[in-house]
């Protein structure tokens, strides 16, 4: 019965003018902005020519930002379109529907108006405690699929892949695309536009990749960061031990602790370095093979095609291993999305975005109306709002827009760092944290404030919050933090650089 009411919506919004635009939506797992197009940011070597064709059809957004450097708050964030603090959740043991609200996801956004809706690999946080395994409600379809290569992969942090071994037991992205493919002919003998989600999980750890992608990687080529130190005057809230990283067995028999200012051995880092990075082109091959089947369907000009990772990731930046921080390289993410009709000829915008504006740029791109804005309390409203569409930007990449955009990540139980990144600064403030069933910062009890000047340090290896100097841009910024998201959303000169 639901399923024909969805029909009968979609029948009602084609007969008043709507559109029919499919949606590919892909997410990477623990991808920097690492592309080919970020090259002038010299994160390192990465190979994409797939995702390097596709930004020159989409709306390529330089500085896009997570609203949480873990995947499940990050997932959840932009899948609903609400911000940690509304969703409640903050680590990945918590769901969203328990702890904040019966929010409307995008996938169930569309399910509702008319489009089947279908999913694989990661998309969710996957698990019962995380999302009710993939969150059912946001389905007509779902599939989940895993390798066969937990136990061996946690013998190590990294190894290469024959292709004997891959005949035998396909690695899981390898799985999602044929699953892709299978589900895009599916979907296009049918009558009903589709939202297809599809969710790879490199370049994730353990760095499990193809034996061939390591050629696009001579050793030579592989750097050691140039700042494997924690940033002077760093507040030791910020830090981070790389528990992930360590938990594998090479790693662990390094009997290294994760401690603030220690390192890897050299090599080690240029190992883990070099497969990251080929785990990233190997991701990106099965973009291009995802995109391949989209074309050879004739489906291309019919479907929005959206592109992210998950969140950032520390190579050995500050000695960091993975997310867990609101340090740039973890909150910093790629973001593409293409438009037919709109982006076919490449935008590249500058303007600092947030991962919360990607469901209502999606719903507007397809044709409905505007997603409205939530209000301050919105656990009752399904259906809201705190991003902002990024329509406008397709068209004039300099238009008028909001001049920062915020992060968090919670510390312990009871600590949340609040990271606000304007043109210039990134100011983080950690403050005492009330957990449920209040959920309340108190921002008069604060442990540690961190400034950087990404003009002069964009690596942020210099805590500039107690220089003398910064007094009048540390209370200024300070002011626009504890304002919140919303007057930068209404008000886009707000604040200066």
């Amino acid at each position: 019965m639901h399923d024909l009411f969805c029909v009968l919506l979609f029948v009602l919004f084609v007969v008043v003018g709507g559109t029919t635009k499919n949606v590919l939506f892909i997410i990477s797992d623990d991808l920097r902005p690492q592309l080919g197009d970020y090259k002038e940011l010299n994160l390192g070597p990465s190979f994409t020519p797939n995702l390097d064709k596709l930004a020159g059809k989409s709306l390529l957004m330089k500085r896009a930002y997570v609203q949480c450097a873990l995947c499940s708050p990050s997932r959840t964030s932009f899948l609903t379109g609400r911000r940690p603090d509304t969703t409640h959740v903050y680590d990945l043991r918590h769901y969203f529907r328990d702890v904040g609200g019966n929010f409307t996801t995008m996938p169930q956004y569309f399910k509702n108006n008319g489009y089947r809706s279908v999913g694989m690999g990661k998309i969710f946080h996957p698990g019962m405690h995380a999302s009710h395994n993939d969150d059912p409600i946001s389905w007509n379809e779902f599939y989940h699929l895993e390798e066969d290569y937990g136990v061996k992969a946690h013998r190590s942090s990294w190894r290469t892949v024959s292709k004997a071994e891959r005949l035998k037991d396909p690695l899981v992205d390898e799985l999602v695309v044929a699953q892709a493919k299978k589900s895009l002919n599916e979907l296009a003998k049918g009558k009903q536009p589709f939202f297809l989600a599809v969710g790879f999980r490199r370049p994730h750890l353990p760095f499990l990749f193809p034996e061939e992608y390591l050629a696009d990687y001579p050793t030579t080529r592989i750097q050691i960061p140039g700042n494997d130190y924690a940033p002077i005057d760093m507040p030791e809230i910020a830090w981070n031990k790389y528990m992930e990283l360590i938990s594998y067995n090479d790693i662990a028999a390094l009997n290294v602790t994760g401690n603030l200012n220690t390192t890897l051995p050299d090599q080690i880092v240029k190992d883990l370095r070099r497969a990251y990075f080929s785990s990233v082109t190997f991701m990106d091959a099965m973009v291009g093979e995802v995109l391949a089947e989209l074309m050879k369907l004739n489906l291309m000009n019919d479907t929005i095609i959206s592109f992210i990772g998950d969140h950032g990731y520390s190579l050995g930046e500050h000695g960091l291993w993975g997310k867990n921080t609101n340090f740039e390289d973890a909150v910093h993410a790629p973001m593409m999305v293409r438009v037919p009709g709109l982006t076919d000829h490449g935008v590249v915008t500058n303007k600092l975005v947030e991962f919360v504006d990607l469901f209502p740029t999606i719903v507007e791109a397809a044709g409905f109306p505007k997603l409205p804005l939530c209000p301050q309390r919105s656990t009752q409203v399904s259906l809201c709002t705190e991003g902002k569409s990024l329509i406008s930007l397709m068209s004039d990449p300099d238009a008028p827009w909001k001049q920062a955009v915020f992060s968090q990540y919670r510390r312990r139980s009871n600590v949340m760092g609040y990271s606000i990144k304007t043109d210039r600064y990134r100011y983080t403030e950690w403050v005492r944290f009330s957990g449920a069933p209040n959920y309340k910062a108190d921002i008069s009890q604060v442990i540690g404030r961190e400034l950087y000047d990404h003009v002069n340090d964009y690596q942020e290896n210099i805590n500039l919050a107690d220089h003398h100097d910064k007094v009048s841009i540390v209370a200024t910024l300070r002011q626009t933090l504890h304002a919140g998201w919303r007057p930068i959303h209404f008000h886009t000169d707000l604040i200066g650089k």
